[in-house]
């Protein structure tokens, strides 16, 4: 088990959300009265992380007033997985023991989940994704320290895509892992919260 304490945080909120067709950044657009975007930020808020660290690109959420330091990404669009380097730099500078990388655009992200994927990482080795019945493993995911050199290597659009499917595996239910991609999928999830 590697604790909340030990583990730094990563919130990717730097995409350039191209398949939601619209000017305005989707991690912005109100569900239920709160940004798609601040979501995950409120589930995970007790959760005693050692620091948190938001990854951004033309939001409008104040991150730190949740607690976030936020570094700016203005290269995400042609390397997303400068996001993900920015984010194990800053967990690296701060002799964290593990990451928690979350998307901001997965809003239905529980505490207990977390709990589990941190519950299930074993030692600076551990690499833990989440996964649900039939679908491709994926963030949130935890990374022990020893695999900060592997996504300190990533480049590219693929980010940690590979060293996931190699994780072991939690499972959640699949609504908990919804991720909004298209205002399509905003609407499907305006119509379940």
């Amino acid at each position: 088990m590697i604790a909340a304490e030990d583990t730094i945080f990563v919130l990717l909120a730097a995409g350039r959300s191209a398949r939601f067709t619209s000017d305005q950044n989707k991690l912005d657009v109100p569900v239920d009265g709160v940004p798609l975007g601040l979501h995950v930020v409120l589930s995970l808020g007790d959760l005693p992380f050692r620091r948190r660290v938001a990854i951004v690109r033309r939001c409008q959420i104040d991150y730190p007033a949740h607690g976030f330091h936020v570094i700016e990404n203005n290269d995400s669009v042609g390397d997303m997985a400068s996001s993900l380097r920015l984010g194990v730099t800053f967990a690296q500078d701060q002799g964290a023991a593990a990451v928690l990388i979350a998307l901001a655009d997965m809003p239905c992200v529980t505490e207990r989940h977390i709990r589990r994927l941190l519950d299930m990482a074993i030692g600076t080795d551990a690499m833990v994704a989440s996964s649900s019945a039939g679908a491709a493993p994926r963030p949130p995911a935890v990374f022990g320290r020893r695999r900060f050199a592997a996504l300190l290597s990533l480049s590219g659009d693929h980010g940690a895509r590979d060293l996931i499917r190699s994780a072991q595996q939690v499972e959640a239910p699949a609504a908990e892992l919804v991720d909004i991609d298209t205002r399509e999928d905003l609407a499907g999830l305006a119509s379940t919260i």
